[in-house]
């Protein structure tokens, strides 16, 4: 992996290429993964709603094996913390970096400083040919951002729609998980929590990561009657 601003951001290594159901999303993900080897000055931006994998995505390209021990930025602005961790300032520079990812930028919609070192930035980073991916949960047309500029930026390089996967392509991701983790996870139980829980992925992976905490602690196989005893205690 390489190594990234700012410093405490820590990846999650179960997001990569490898783990993500591609569904219908097989242009963007070709696009991702020649983000590298591009000859042209790589800008893509990618939008949809909560939960479907943008971030996943984002790191699968930050751990990638192009990246591998070069310098990347990754700045998530949906954090909890973001608005004590993330400041426009810190953009200064990242021109610099071998790629550039910022998730959720509707995040700063209506924030002047933000828009105004976005804005900044993106022309920097054209310039310096730095490889910039972002993320929103809508198209650029649709932002309601103060700068106009900033909104033709965003719309300059490549802007696709991340689609939402189905149901059985839920329970395949949650199965490459489960199979990550060392466990395994049966259809029937998969089809059983994709009924009794959100569909959301992130909410579905939550739910996978705790099981796997419980099943280790009670030393249990995921069966449907374990996940019906966790999901109503």
């Amino acid at each position: 992996m390489g190594y990234q601003l700012p410093l405490d951001f820590k990846f999650n290594n179960e997001f990569t290429f490898e783990s993500f159901v591609t569904g219908s999303n097989d242009e963007l993900v070709a696009a991702l993964k020649s983000v590298a080897g591009s000859e042209d000055v790589p800008f893509i931006y990618f939008w949809g709603k909560r939960g479907i994998g943008k971030t996943h995505l984002l790191q699968a390209l930050c751990q990638s094996p192009a990246f591998s021990n070069k310098p990347i930025a990754m700045i998530p602005l949906a954090a909890e913390d973001s608005n004590q961790q993330y400041a426009p300032q810190m953009l200064d520079g990242l021109e610099t970096m071998s790629l550039v990812c910022i998730d959720d930028i509707h995040c700063i919609v209506g924030q002047t400083d933000w828009e105004n070192a976005l804005f900044h930035f993106y022309n920097r980073a054209r310039d310096s040919s730095t490889p910039l991916v972002i993320t929103g949960d809508r198209p650029p047309a649709q932002l309601n951002l103060d700068l106009p500029d900033l909104k033709t930026r965003l719309a300059w390089g490549l802007v696709l729609q991340l689609q939402e996967i189905s149901d059985q392509e839920k329970l395949q991701a949650l199965q490459l998980c489960a199979k990550h983790r060392g466990m395994e996870l049966g259809n029937d139980v998969g089809e059983y929590m994709l009924r009794r829980h959100s569909r959301d992925m992130v909410n579905l992976m939550e739910l996978l990561d705790k099981l796997d905490k419980a099943s280790l602690t009670e030393q249990r196989r995921l069966t449907i009657p374990f996940v019906k005893q966790f999901l109503d205690n």
